[in-house]
C-alpha cells in the first residue's frame, strides 16, 4: 500500500469506517480517522476492546504489509 492512497482514504469526507487486510491473514479496523496515525513508511491503528471507542492499545503496521483498504 502506498502512503498517498491510505492518507487519501484517512482524511476523505465523509469518513467511512475501513478494514485494513495485512500479508500476514490479520486485519484491522479503522472505526475513525483518530484511530489512525499515517508515517511515512507505516501506520499505527489504535486498537478497542470496549464499546466506549477509545484505544486501549495500538499496533504499528507496514505499509508494505497493508493488502487492501475495504
Amino acid at each position: 500500500m502506498r502512503y498517498n492512497e491510505l492518507h487519501g482514504v484517512l482524511h476523505k469526507s465523509p469518513f467511512e469506517p475501513s478494514r485494513i487486510p495485512l500479508t500476514n491473514g490479520q486485519s484491522h479496523v479503522i472505526p475513525h480517522p483518530d484511530f489512525a496515525m499515517l508515517k511515512r513508511t507505516s501506520v499505527v491503528i489504535g486498537l478497542s476492546s470496549g464499546d466506549d471507542d477509545i484505544p486501549d492499545d495500538h499496533i504499528e503496521c507496514d505499509l508494505l504489509h497493508v493488502v487492501a483498504i475495504e
